[in-house]
């Protein structure tokens, strides 16, 4: 009904905080072995946007979502509101620490790449 609005918000927080970092210049130096913050989060921001458009296309698609007041169709009674609120904690919020721990894991194999010897990389090609 409404999952995907603990990812957009996620996604917000995200773009914040990098275009912040952005401005302050707060960047890593590719050279030291290590993929900058600014790139991860943009990362991060994008796989949590991308997946909060298409769920909620697909809310669309299915009626949950309507162009008017009260934009979702949840809310028109205290029980469906409380059946959305219950869906957004446990399945809204489980979307949101999968797709920041797989973002981790990818930081965490982008460094390794990077700080991989020359040498390696020769003898696997």
């Amino acid at each position: 009904m409404a999952c995907f609005t603990v990812p957009a918000g996620e996604a917000v927080v995200t773009t914040i905080v990098k275009k912040t970092m952005e401005k302050n210049g707060t960047k890593n130096k590719e050279n030291d072995g290590r993929v900058s913050m600014t790139r991860k989060l943009k990362w991060l921001s994008n796989l949590l946007w991308g997946g909060s458009v298409l769920l909620a296309f697909e809310h669309v698609w299915h009626g949950e979502v309507q162009p008017f007041f009260p934009f979702l169709t949840a809310m028109s009674s205290p029980e469906d509101t409380a059946e959305m609120l219950h869906e957004i904690a446990t399945v809204g919020v489980s979307m949101a620490v999968l797709v920041t721990a797989i973002w981790i894991i990818m930081c965490v194999t982008a460094d390794m790449i990077v700080r991989r010897p020359v040498s390696s990389l020769k003898q696997t090609v």
